[in-house]
């Protein structure tokens, strides 16, 4: 299994108790949701770039973004510890379902941004995951532009036409198309006296 094939579920913070147990942060909505999940990939951090499978003998929520994590065959805090800050993936085809009008953000890479008056904007780039909201990271006209990923403007994704529909507020756009006041203030040359 390569990174390609997987996304990033979250990471092992620390060692929990004597047997074996990991406290992992999960990036998820619903931590509930992964109880029952049945293996992992463990991206460690003296092999960065190489997944290790991992079976899972036990998920335990502990908060809205936490777990504790058995897998099996460590069953003891020493076999625990090289885990620390191992970053933790999941296959895409073990994703789950989402309702229609939803989207994974790695689904609408290389997707056209539709904006419902303007038109054909550009391409989706990236998505920065920020602890306030998530931006999504578009190319026009040279420049990138960040839309937040919320309900009131990111409308739709078509799959068929690999689209994405936006309404993005007025003005926008111009935030990154005109130069900053002090673009505006410095000269073009320095001219001597």
């Amino acid at each position: 299994m390569t990174i390609d094939e997987c996304y990033q579920l979250g990471g092992i913070g620390k060692t929990h108790g004597l047997k074996g147990f990991v406290v992992a942060f999960l990036d998820v909505d619903d931590v509930e949701a992964y109880r029952k999940m049945k293996s992992v990939w463990l991206e460690l951090p003296p092999t960065p770039g190489k997944l290790t499978a991992f079976a899972v003998e036990r998920v335990q929520p502990q908060a809205a973004d936490r777990v504790l994590l058995k897998l099996k065959g460590i069953d003891t805090i020493e076999a625990a510890e090289p885990l620390r800050n191992a970053k933790l993936y999941q296959a895409l085809e073990e994703l789950p379902e989402l309702e229609d009008d939803q989207f994974y953000f790695h689904d609408v890479i290389g997707y056209l941004v539709v904006d419902e008056t303007l038109g054909e904007l550009g391409i989706v780039e990236t998505f920065y995951e920020m602890p306030q909201q998530d931006l999504m990271g578009m190319r026009y006209l040279g420049q990138e532009v960040l839309i937040p990923v919320v309900d009131e403007l990111v409308l739709h994704a078509d799959e068929a036409e690999l689209k994405l529909h936006v309404r993005l507020p007025e003005g926008l756009l111009d935030v990154y198309l005109k130069p900053s006041s002090r673009e505006r203030d410095e000269p073009d040359e320095f001219i001597e006296p």
